[in-house]
C-alpha cells in the first residue's frame, strides 16, 4: 500500500484496534461475572451484578458500528487528526459509561450524554466533508482548509464536560 495513503488513515486504523481492545475487555468482564455467579458455565440469566454487566456490555456494542462508521467518515472526508482525537475522547467516555453502569444507573448518564456529542461532532465532520466535496464538484471551490481549522480548533472543546 502507498506509504502516503497510509498516513492518511494510521490514526484511524489505532483508534480503532483500541476500540476492539476496549470492546474484548467488556466481553471478559461479561464472561468474568457470568462465571462467578453461574460456576463454569456462561448463561444469560444470573444475579444483578452479571444483569449490569451484560446490559452495559450491550448497550456499547449497540453503539459501536455507528461510532465506526462516523470515524472513518469524518477521518476520511475531513480530518484525521481530529476525528482520531474525537475517537479517543468517545472510547474515554464509553468507558466510563460501562463503569457508571456497573454502579447505579444514574453513574452511566454522564458518560452516556458526552458520548452522544462527541458522535454528533463526527456526524458534522462528515457532512461538513460531502458538502466540501460537492462544492469542489459544483463551484470549484475548496473549502477544505478552512473545515480542517475549524475542526481541529473545535476538537479541544469536546473535552469540556
Amino acid at each position: 500500500m502507498d506509504h502516503e495513503v497510509l498516513g492518511s488513515i494510521v490514526l484511524l486504523a489505532i483508534v480503532s484496534l483500541i476500540s476492539v481492545l476496549q470492546n474484548a475487555f467488556f466481553a471478559t468482564k461479561v464472561e468474568h461475572e457470568s462465571k462467578n455467579y453461574n460456576g463454569k458455565s456462561f448463561q444469560r440469566a444470573g444475579s444483578s451484578a452479571f444483569e449490569r454487566v451484560f446490559t452495559a456490555n450491550q448497550n456499547c456494542r449497540d453503539a459501536y458500528p455507528t461510532f465506526l462508521v462516523v470515524l472513518w467518515c469524518a477521518g476520511l472526508l475531513c480530518s484525521q487528526a481530529a476525528a482520531a482525537f474525537a475517537g479517543l475522547i468517545y472510547l474515554f467516555v464509553r468507558q466510563k459509561y460501562f463503569v457508571g453502569y456497573l454502579g447505579e444507573r444514574t453513574q452511566s448518564t454522564p458518560g452516556y450524554i458526552f458520548g452522544k456529542r462527541i458522535i454528533s461532532f463526527l456526524f458534522l465532520m462528515s457532512v461538513a466533508g460531502i458538502l466540501n466535496y460537492y462544492l469542489v464538484l459544483i463551484f470549484g471551490s475548496d473549502f477544505e482548509v478552512y473545515i480542517k481549522t475549524v475542526t481541529n480548533t473545535i476538537s479541544p472543546l469536546l473535552l469540556i464536560p
